[in-house]
């Protein structure tokens, strides 16, 4: 029975076919996170049931309603265009910031967070207002960012400004920046226990040390008493940075990776 043997056999598997539907179910799964909780959801609905139909039109026949979906079809994907165009930027800009994408403007990314750290440190520091901003790199800082307050949103200095200003709830802790984005802010972070520090140095700093003997990430802070600018790496800490010195740090740092180290031994506090 030749027929009944090609219904039960398996087609041959090549890598490519793999590719293929491994694309295709991350297509899938990305689409349907994008449209979760969107009036985008009752429009897919709405489609699966169209498309369900016309092909239940078709198997019955159903020759006027088989006509009628077709000839409409065309129309309905115009006009889902023009009443979901907020939608469909929205979808747009996702898949531009996807990892693939970012790699092609990771560099004029980094800069632009490196300008904006710069400028609100400098804001924060002419009006002697206390600041943590901690920049994730390699190493994630899950855990600190779901101790404070989730934000995902667009680094900008006025954004910085904003959250360390003494009336804001949310000036008592870290800003942590993951992927030029600020992640959340009024993050709690370890202090640190090393007796080589001076008892006097403020809880900002030593916040801004104690995450990073952790991990890798930079830490730039700000002294509420005399509005000095730091920046802590590898558990060490740079104080009394100008502007043009912490964006010089930060861009070695940011752009070319862990083979940059802290500065020479002057500039550290408590050595």
């Amino acid at each position: 029975m030749p027929g009944l043997t090609d219904l039960v056999s398996m087609p041959s598997l090549s890598w490519w076919d793999v590719a293929d539907i491994f694309i295709v179910s991350v297509l899938i799964y990305e689409f349907l996170k994008l449209i979760k909780g969107t009036r985008a959801v009752q429009m897919a609905v709405g489609s699966f049931l169209l498309v369900l139909l016309f092909y239940v039109s078709r198997l019955a026949p159903l020759q006027t309603v088989n006509w009628l979906i077709r000839n409409v079809l065309v129309y309905v994907v115009f006009a889902a265009i023009v009443i979901f165009q907020s939608d469909v930027r929205r979808a747009l800009a996702h898949f531009g910031r996807a990892p693939f994408f970012r790699y092609f403007t990771k560099t004029e990314a980094a800069e632009e967070t490196i300008e904006e750290i710069v400028v609100a440190a400098s804001m924060l520091s002419g009006h002697r207002t206390g600041a943590i901003i901690v920049i994730e790199r390699e190493i994630g800082l899950r855990n600190y960012i779901e101790s404070g307050i989730p934000l995902d949103a667009a680094l900008t200095y006025d954004l910085l400004v904003t959250i360390f200003q003494l009336k804001s709830p949310l000036h008592d802790g870290a800003v942590v920046v993951q992927e030029g984005r600020v992640a959340a802010a009024a993050c709690f972070l370890p202090l640190t226990v090393s007796p080589r520090w001076s008892r006097d140095l403020a809880s900002r700093h030593r916040a801004a040390i104690g995450i990073t003997e952790e991990c890798d990430a930079v830490a730039i802070v700000v002294s509420e008493e005399d509005g000095r600018i730091s920046l802590a790496l590898d558990g060490q800490l740079e104080r009394g940075l100008d502007a043009d010195q912490l964006r010089m740090r930060l861009e070695v740092l940011l752009l070319y990776g862990r083979s940059a180290k802290r500065a020479p031994a002057s500039t550290a506090y408590g050595l």
